[in-house]
């Protein structure tokens, strides 16, 4: 059994003539943090949606729990076990909190009537108030739509959403740019736990203290490519940012196109 839980080879996405990933190599192992660090444009988003499939590689291969994938999609990849928080979000405003929570893997009653079945919004409610006593969110209100909230609030429903199912890997796209000091910490809780819990996780984020306090090690984007892979104890900020801006080049990871 390989200790494995993600692998990607030769990663690569062009947008006609812009080459925004380019031979990513990358291994997450189980129950591992890692943070992906660069700057606007570097590719770190444009990795993260060719792993969940909200877009399709231009080449290269993707292996997850041990078998190579090609997820059609975010649902594909929910499925799979992979859970994401996306910096869009990707809540339905009209919705409520339970609505938005199983979105897509509602919870049924009287399935014995075959395709005659009605949504169970007891249970729903009732496994929401547990999702969020769980990763200590607070919402005042469930039955309030996503339209009615705050921007912090509408974070911490889309990572609540992420921590109430059981899965495999977890990845939060830039979880805390959005919100103050209190809600940010509930955040870092949340993926503390899922630490102690052994899950998988893959953090995006510009927070040079957050990443040094939550993850195990760090990898670096630049320019679409991955130029350095770093374990935290044996790196600093001004490391990493050297890396970022270029003032180390990560050549040993360069490969020609």
């Amino acid at each position: 059994m390989t200790d494995t839980i993600l692998e990607t080879k030769g990663l690569t996405k062009h947008y006609g003539g812009v080459h925004a990933l380019n031979d990513a190599d990358f291994v997450l192992t189980k129950g591992e943090h890692v943070a992906i660090m660069g700057d606007n444009g570097a590719g770190k988003s444009t990795f993260v949606r060719q792993i969940t499939g909200v877009e399709q590689r231009t080449r290269g291969e993707i292996v997850f729990d041990g078998a190579p994938v090609h997820f059609s999609g975010p649902i594909d990849a929910r499925e799979a076990g992979i859970e994401t928080v996306f910096q869009t979000l990707a809540l339905a405003d009209d919705l409520n909190v339970p609505d938005n929570l199983f979105l897509g893997r509602e919870k049924t009653k009287w399935n014995w009537l075959g395709p005659f079945r009605r949504l169970d919004y007891k249970a729903m409610r009732e496994d929401t108030i547990a999702g969020l006593e769980k990763t200590g969110v607070k919402i005042p209100n469930i039955r309030n739509t996503i339209a009615n909230m705050s921007g912090g609030q509408r974070q911490c429903v889309a990572i609540a959403r992420t921590a109430t199912f059981p899965s495999k890997l977890t990845i939060m796209d830039e979880p805390t740019a959005a919100l103050g000091v209190q809600e940010t910490a509930q955040v870092e809780n949340i993926i503390r736990t899922l630490k102690e819990q052994g899950e998988s996780l893959i953090l995006v984020s510009h927070n040079m203290r957050q990443v040094f306090d939550l993850v195990d090690r760090i990898i670096v984007f630049r320019r679409g490519r991955i130029v350095a892979n770093l374990n935290k104890g044996d790196t600093d900020g001004n490391d990493v940012v050297s890396y970022i801006t270029g003032a180390k080049t990560g050549a040993e990871f360069e490969t020609a196109d």
